[in-house]
């Protein structure tokens, strides 16, 4: 793969799942006002069953409020605006964890396309940057 095309996914993978996280917001305020939602359900976790709903859906709304402006910061900086280019690794591999972990929580609550999609990216990041150290820094300076 080029590392032109590189200069292009890699950032617009991690901006589209940061965006994604938004969407996940936007379905539980929808659901909120009583409004249907499609296949998503109200925040509701397997892991935490006693958490009431209102606190369960402030609990997801800050696990995707906080992946959407991680992986959106994570793009910003890979493409050198807001950040330092050569941060965008720290901070897709923290929220990556941090969405891995939100996903977890409340598991069988989305769709199940958008669960396994978003956690592959979350995977992808982790196993990129922890263990393959991919795309090496000498491909383009960051």
């Amino acid at each position: 793969m080029s590392p032109q095309l590189i200069k292009i996914i890699i950032p617009l993978v991690l901006l589209l799942h940061g965006l994604g996280h938004g969407g996940a917001i936007g379905a539980l305020i929808v659901i909120d006002r009583g409004l249907s939602s499609g296949k998503w359900l109200s925040a509701r976790s397997w892991l935490f069953p006693i958490l009431a709903p209102r606190a369960a859906k402030a609990v997801a709304i800050t696990f995707w409020g906080l992946s959407l402006l991680g992986f959106v910061a994570a793009a910003l900086s890979f493409w050198g605006i807001l950040f330092p280019g050569d941060w965008w690794r720290q901070i897709a591999l923290i929220f990556a964890f941090i969405s891995f972990t939100g996903i977890v929580i409340f598991w069988g609550r989305w769709p199940m396309f958008n669960t396994l999609a978003a956690q592959a990216v979350n995977v992808a990041v982790i196993l990129t940057q922890l263990w393959l150290h991919w795309p090496p820094t000498e491909m383009f300076g960051k």
